[in-house]
């Protein structure tokens, strides 16, 4: 095995931590709301840690590896792009804000509210198909990075028997995840989600730290010109990768629109959608975020660039040999291709740092398992099932049928992992899976939050319009797989389609408007303690900036320095494209910006993950203290009564 006594101490020792997290959070789940969002106790902090790590997983990581070490640093420069879009979109509040103000559980239980029964269901089945599948491959990529990470052998006996390992380690992984769920809901995901976001970003600070002193940056440089093509598929230069493959310029701006269009729409971690303790709660951990991500974006673009130095520069060629060996042992060529900086990672940690990334990993899986398992499996009973019924539930067969929903996912993704063989790369198989809902869902909830002559024909239209184009795009690409549109161009086409007809069959069916003050709890429908007035009258300037009514000094500060922060790397972007456009750019002066680039945010990743540890464990003694005392509402479980819904 790769790992010694050493390293497999941390993974155990992380294990029992989060175990530990579980057991004391389970006496804290005593209805259905708290089952599905924690009963809407969240702060910030934790929102933003807690839902940022459910987000990345174990799959995702070993997919931007995988990208990056395609790209290198060109995709980080057409992030900067990106920025002015994400600042839009969260120092709003996005579509985030008014989804919380509507206090819905569920996004299809918002569909009924907005537009009808029959829509909520329908949406539930879609969405419910799409995640599934989508989910599908998440035990499989996980399961193989612990074999080949970790030096497992092909079998492990059990009971005598000698039995193959991967369906093992899936089996084992995903029950860990079960009975995280099973424990404590949301709750029990949310607490154990943040330990685990703390958890990993130390770790990811730590690695690009432990490589930035040991990889000189000149091996670094020369290795990323040993590309064949230099001039059209540069890992350097972001104004030569016309040669690139699937993760070329159109997969980022096809992207940077997605990011606007689907807030909220996928529904992987839905439980977050709803568990923060108010709107503006929601809003301000969705700005937040952009901090949050400072330690996993440094390591998942910087690693995979030093994991490509490993693998083609001669001073490193007793490892690449050795790497070479273990991915010869691989069968698939895309597992391989995953493979490829795990493995450098293996070679190149020290003692210690080998079981803190292992630690990583598993954390990461069980975060994101825990969390889309809750979520797909409460979408079935919430947004399918719950529907048919004339009356609730009771408590107690609802949290049972929750549980047994549950259960069925992990067994359906453990045989689909089992039986599915990939042939693209994760992050497009993820576009056009997701898109299979995600391609209308945009539409449909940005109308339905924002636009009251939305009708319910136009959403019934959309949603149907991007799954239609997404289930094209999956047979396409089954039957020709070299077909010249990939996934995330389908997920594009998708968008664009079902906009265009949400909003032409919206104006072709009336102006009757809905009344959206009902919606959204405004004026008389206003819900006692969902907001904190700190300005009656905030000046123009303030709410010109998306700071209203709620906002305090320090909330203020927090968007201030986003503002900041965001504008000066849209500058730099701005100022650099220009001058490219104009002038020949060395590959050395390329490099020198990577290097400050680099320096910078580490600086700020430290500082940011210090300041998010704090904020979150004083959000975990709220939501403990809110939760010990407020008397739980057995009726708030998600079903809609006639009255509330429009048609």
């Amino acid at each position: 095995m790769a790992l010694t006594f050493i390293d497999w101490a941390i993974v155990v020792a992380v294990f029992i931590l989060l175990v530990a997290s579980v057991m004391a959070s389970r006496r804290q789940m005593r209805s259905v709301a708290d089952f599905l969002a924690a009963n809407r106790t969240a702060g910030r902090y934790l929102i933003a840690v807690s839902s940022g790590i459910a987000g990345l997983g174990a799959i995702t990581i070993v997919a931007n590896l995988e990208m990056n070490l395609i790209a290198g640093f060109s995709m980080t420069w057409w992030g900067m792009s990106m920025g002015i879009v994400v600042l839009v979109v969260t120092v709003s509040g996005w579509v985030v804000y008014r989804f919380r103000q509507t206090r819905c559980l569920t996004l299809a239980q918002f569909f009924e509210v907005r537009y009808s029964r029959n829509f909520r269901i329908f949406a539930g089945i879609i969405s419910f198909i799409s995640g599934l599948i989508n989910f599908g491959i998440f035990p499989a990529v996980g399961a193989r990075f612990f074999i080949y990470f970790c030096g497992l052998p092909p079998e492990l006996p059990l009971f005598g028997l000698m039995v193959p390992t991967f369906p093992m380690i899936m089996i084992g992984l995903l029950s860990v995840a079960l009975w995280f769920v099973f424990m404590g809901g949301q709750i029990a995901v949310i607490v154990s989600d943040f330990i685990q976001g703390a958890f990993v970003d130390i770790v990811m600070i730590a690695i690009v730290v432990y490589f930035f002193f040991t990889v000189d940056w000149s091996q670094i440089q020369a290795a990323l010109n040993l590309v064949p093509d230099p001039e059209n598929a540069s890992l350097i230069n972001p104004f030569k990768t016309s040669h690139i493959e699937d993760f070329n310029f159109w997969y980022f701006l096809i992207g940077v629109i997605g990011f606007m269009y689907r807030t909220l729409s996928w529904q992987g971690t839905q439980g977050y959608n709803a568990s923060a303790k108010s709107a503006h709660e929601a809003k301000m951990g969705g700005v937040l975020s952009l901090w949050k991500v400072l330690p996993q974006s440094l390591m998942l673009a910087f690693v995979p660039i030093v994991a490509f130095t490993v693998l083609n520069h001669p001073d490193f060629s007793v490892f690449s040999a050795s790497i070479s060996d273990q991915l010869q042992g691989i069968p698939n060529e895309i597992v391989q291709r995953q493979q490829k900086v795990p493995l450098v990672l293996q070679q190149l940690l020290p003692v210690g740092m080998v079981g803190a990334f292992a630690a990583v990993m598993l954390a990461a899986f069980i975060s994101t398992h825990d969390s889309y398992l809750h979520s797909w499996g409460s979408i079935l009973i919430q947004d399918v099932i719950m529907p048919f019924r004339k009356k609730p539930f009771t408590k107690k067969q609802h949290l049972l049928l929750l549980r047994l929903s549950i259960l069925f996912v992990a067994i359906f993704i453990f045989f689909f992992s089992l039986l599915y063989q990939q042939n693209e790369a994760i992050l497009l198989f993820f576009a056009i899976t997701g898109a299979i809902f995600a391609g209308g869902s945009g539409a449909v909830v940005i109308g339905g939050l924002y636009w009251k002559y939305g009708t319910t024909a136009a959403a019934w239209t959309a949603l149907l319009t991007g799954s239609t184009i997404a289930v094209g795009g999956i047979i396409l690409r089954e039957i020709y797989p070299d077909f010249p549109i990939n996934g995330q161009e389908f997920w594009g086409i998708g968008m664009g389609m079902s906009v265009i007809l949400y909003i032409f069959v919206s104006l072709i069916g009336g102006k009757k408007a809905f009344d959206m003050s009902k919606l959204l709890h405004k004026g008389e429908k206003t819900v006692h303690g969902e907001s904190t007035i700190v300005t009656e009258k905030p000046r123009r300037g303030w709410k010109m900036l998306g700071m209203g009514k709620e906002f305090t000094t320090g909330d203020k500060f927090i968007y201030i320095v986003n503002y900041i922060w965001t504008f000066s790397w849209v500058i730099v972007f701005i100022v650099g494209t220009i001058h490219n456009l104009h002038h020949e750019v060395s590959d050395a002066t390329w490099m020198k910006f990577w290097r400050i680039h680099l320096v910078i945010h580490l600086c700020l990743a430290v500082i940011t993950v210090t300041w998010f540890l704090i904020g979150g464990v004083r959000d975990l003694k709220f939501m403990f203290n809110r939760l010990n005392m407020m008397n739980r509402d057995d009726s708030d479980d998600g079903f809609v009564l006639k009255d509330d819904v429009k048609e």
